[in-house]
């Protein structure tokens, strides 16, 4: 089960994760480690069940509080209340120390073996920017980044799966297309019917099917890159 850790960055920052690991014995080594970055809610109870997934399809997985250098335990609803604070402390994220605080899972981690970065919204965008910027990545999903579009000149630097959903409101599909275009080479997943945050139970409980698929595509994908 996803228990909570602490990490410690290269410039001494401490941060709180979740992290989860495969079933402990001899012959059940990790494939290999992956880090989930969080959505703009924060560090919710979502990212540990996710974590928990991982582990039981054979990775390692921790998920970091990216909100900890400006308050611990910042989680927020998903009401408009919560959405609009949640923004506010989206916003005070930088890439420097986005990047410390990944480098650090990656340490963690790299025990493990090969090490993937993963994100949901505000996480899937930065799982694209420490991909395209951070050395020692393997490879990189990303869940509908929200401001990927922006970033869309950016190129990984290790193998990356992009998810979307057809619905997306924040992510349109002639974003996606266009994205697309630029990255052929990329694959993507496109769920038909599917808007943003499909992948998360309690914000979307009737996509459980597309997020289940999803889920399978990106286990799919790691196996072949951790082989």
């Amino acid at each position: 089960m996803a228990h909570k850790i602490t990490l410690t960055a290269e410039d001494g920052h401490e941060l709180d994760a979740w992290r989860a690991d495969p079933a402990n014995s001899a012959n059940d080594a990790a494939k290999g480690g992956i880090i989930v970055l969080q959505a703009i809610y924060g560090l919710t109870d979502h990212l540990g069940d996710i974590c928990d997934m991982y582990a039981a399809r054979g990775y390692a997985a921790i998920a970091p509080a990216m909100y900890d250098r400006t308050g611990k335990n910042q989680v927020f609803g998903y009401d408009g209340e919560g959405r609009d604070a949640a923004f506010e402390h989206r916003s005070s994220l930088a890439e420097e120390t986005v990047k410390l605080d990944i480098d650090a899972c990656v340490t963690a981690l790299r025990p493990s073996g090969k090490v993937a970065v993963s994100g949901f919204c505000t996480g899937g965008t930065w799982a694209w920017v420490t991909a395209a910027g951070l050395a020692g990545l393997d490879a990189a999903v990303i869940f509908y980044g929200s401001d990927l579009y922006e970033l869309r000149n950016l190129k990984p630097r290790c193998p990356t799966l992009l998810h979307y959903g057809d619905a997306d409101h924040i992510v349109p599909m002639p974003h996606v297309n266009e994205i697309h275009e630029l990255h052929p080479e990329l694959p993507l997943h496109v769920y038909p019917g599917q808007g943003h945050a499909f992948f998360n139970p309690e914000q979307a409980p009737d996509s459980a099917e597309q997020a289940a698929l999803a889920f399978d595509n990106t286990i799919e994908f790691l196996d072949s890159q951790f082989s």
